[in-house]
């Protein structure tokens, strides 16, 4: 019965959390300075008929009540509307940036647990300060994004899934390292270690197993990270996926294109967040 109330209560939050984004999306473009302007309205192809009509389209968007309903009616009945920019339908632009944005997280995410991971072991087996080794992470994550993409570019060294990795690294890091630590010097653990079990036998039988609470809420937590990176890396290193169009949307105003790849990031993020694990554990460490 509890773990059932437990779901329901996080589909509950998922749903109110796509709710509100499409509403603030929607508020914050219709307010946006430019909105009623149209480029197609500079077009000599287009005759006085066809911006009387572009006319009437921004008068229905005026409203803010019956805009939002339209586009809640439309994605309730699985159309996300037209591209105002390329004048094409939304899922059409989605489709394929889905997969390139989906493998560039993916990539990402594997790379920075590799490195989260091999530096936390080799940091928990080492005599120095353990302190020292957070020096290099609290760096990665004083340089903003944008900033760490725009230097890897310059210099010709990295690309997307190098920043955001080492991004993500860095954050994870901080939390494996110390969790690891704390297990680490659990009794039963210094036990098994005076009896002469060997490292990787703890690691695999031991270890591992004591932290799947925690690894599982730091990896809903990667996720997380990763889509808030993902606009910069995306922009400045021309990927062509959901973050970058996101970006020109944005730039152009372009409501139904911004509000279906807001709302794929926001349902990515509700889903992430979701997890019938306890995240006290992650909490303390």
């Amino acid at each position: 019965m509890k773990r059932t109330l437990a779901m329901a209560q996080g589909l509950a939050r998922a749903l109110a959390i796509v709710a509100l984004v499409m509403i603030g999306a929607t508020i914050l473009v219709r307010f946006a300075p430019g909105y009623f302007s149209d480029v197609r309205e500079l077009d000599a192809r287009y005759a006085n008929t066809e911006r009387a009509q572009l006319a009437q389209e921004a008068g229905r968007s005026k409203a803010l009540t019956p805009l939002l309903v339209r586009e809640i009616a439309g994605w309730l009945h699985g159309d996300a509307g037209v591209s105002r920019q390329f004048g094409v339908p939304v899922l059409d632009l989605l489709r394929p940036r889905i997969a390139v944005t989906g493998g560039l997280l993916v990539r990402a995410v594997v790379l920075a647990w590799a490195l989260a991971l091999t530096a936390s072991f080799v940091a928990l087996g080492t005599k120095h300060s353990q302190s020292i080794w957070h020096v290099p992470a609290n760096i990665l994550l004083a340089i903003p994004t944008a900033a760490m993409a725009t230097v890897c570019l310059f210099l010709n060294w990295g690309g997307p899934v190098t920043v955001m990795a080492l991004l993500l690294a860095a954050r994870d890091f901080k939390f494996i390292h110390r969790s690891l630590r704390k297990t680490w010097s659990e009794p039963w653990l210094l036990q098994a270690r005076a009896q002469g079990i060997k490292f990787r036998r703890l690691v695999v039988a031991h270890v591992l197993p004591a932290m799947v609470t925690q690894l599982a809420a730091l990896a809903s937590l990667s996720i997380v990270t990763a889509l808030s990176a993902l606009v910069p890396v995306e922009v400045i290193f021309d990927v062509p996926g959901l973050g970058k169009l996101a970006w020109n949307a944005a730039l152009n105003r372009d409501l139904p294109v911004l509000l279906a790849a807001t709302l794929l990031m926001a349902v990515a993020v509700a889903l992430s967040g979701y997890t019938p694990m306890d995240r006290s554990g992650l909490e303390r460490a």
